[in-house]
């Protein structure tokens, strides 16, 4: 990975080190940049910025060059060509120097004490590995897009309260399975032992996956409610694009591979296997694309270094069900996961609401 690296002069140490990845997406920078940089913490905390850019071609990099010199919080990282999700928000975790390490979407624009409020909550228990964000719909923020990482049985993952309206997040720090990588808050000490995302998830379902790691290595999630972050829900790949389905199909088996504890995978092994095959003729009927059946087959042929990665984990963790059964969800009946994903296309699909920013 080619990456040059613009650096202003080094400020003190800072609390929070505040990762962006970014391609082609100009557009989406130009409004969340200055809501983030407008961000206040408490006395004694200070946040630095770093851009990661994969090659964007759309004056992304000129726009960057100019707010760097005019902010010494920020730094850019330019990578020499789309390297995804993944990979680049571990080439900023490496260059990270905070105690956290946030992970921001660039069409995700943050409200204000949306930071001080993610810090708040990891602050409360030392074990506290991330912490998950209100994530509203930008077109409709009076509707939840995310309330962190849910997970049941099937091994299928979801936005938690997606769909619901605004007055369904509640006021109190709760704990959840995992954090959504949109907007999320980590812990330096557990990315380090970790060792951040999985880079061959290029993007999609590397926050699951970070997340059931972390669970099976002792860490805690919490959601923060006042933590609030108005997001262009899949404005990169576009909501159910050949690309994302293709991604979201091949990283679900890989997700399972690695990382479902073997008593578990025993039990729930033919569920898994049901729910993921009735999936299938709906999907291709409803997108017209062949890409869930291509992912699966990707999925398959690279499934050998999964297991091996597999075999490494649960030696490591050999209590993972124990630690990881009691934040995964019943089974639900096919005909309430269909009702999920027609709440979430209802709530991308409705009309731009009226209501103003809060910040």
């Amino acid at each position: 990975m080619t990456v040059a690296v613009a650096s202003p002069p080094r400020l003190s140490v800072p609390t929070v080190s505040v990762v962006i990845v970014t391609w082609n997406g100009l557009r989406h920078l130009e409004r969340c940049l200055p809501a983030l940089l407008a961000q206040r913490l408490e006395s004694g905390d200070t946040f630095e910025v770093i851009i990661v850019d994969n090659a964007s071609t759309d004056g992304s990099r000129e726009y960057l060059a100019r707010l760097t010199d005019r902010d010494p919080r920020m730094r850019v990282l330019l990578n020499d060509r789309n390297y995804g999700f993944a990979g680049p928000n571990n080439l900023a975790f490496d260059a990270s120097r905070g105690e956290f390490i946030s992970t921001l979407n660039n069409d995700a624009s943050p409200e204000a004490g949306w930071l001080a409020a993610l810090l708040d909550s990891a602050r409360r228990d030392p074990r506290i590995g991330s912490v998950a964000s209100r994530m509203v719909f930008d077109h409709a923020p009076d509707v939840i897009q995310s309330a962190g990482i849910a997970i049941d049985r099937a091994a299928i993952a979801w936005d938690r309260l997606v769909g619901r309206p605004a007055s369904a997040a509640g006021s109190s720090v709760v704990e959840v399975f995992g954090a959504s990588a949109g907007a999320a808050l980590y812990r330096s000490a557990m990315l380090r032992e970790l060792g951040g995302f999985d880079p061959r998830f290029f993007m999609y379902l590397e926050d699951v996956d970070l997340a059931w790691r972390a669970r099976l290595a002792g860490w805690k999630a919490v959601y923060a409610p006042h933590a609030i972050v108005r997001h262009a829900h899949s404005a990169s790949a576009g909501e159910g694009s050949p690309f994302k389905l293709w991604h979201l199909g091949r990283n679900k088996w890989w997700t399972i591979v690695k990382c479902y504890p073997s008593p578990g995978l025993a039990r729930y092994l033919p569920a898994i296997l049901a729910y993921d095959l009735a999936s299938l003729p709906i999907t291709l009927s409803s997108r017209r694309t062949g890409a869930p059946v291509t992912s699966r087959f990707a999925a398959l042929r690279g499934i050998r270094p999964f297991l091996r990665d597999r075999a490494i984990l649960h030696r490591q963790h050999r209590d993972g069900w124990s630690r990881t059964s009691s934040w995964m969800e019943p089974l639900k009946s096919p005909q309430e996961i269909l009702r999920r994903y027609r709440d979430l296309g209802k709530a991308v699909s409705q009309p731009a609401s009226n209501c103003s920013r809060s910040s």
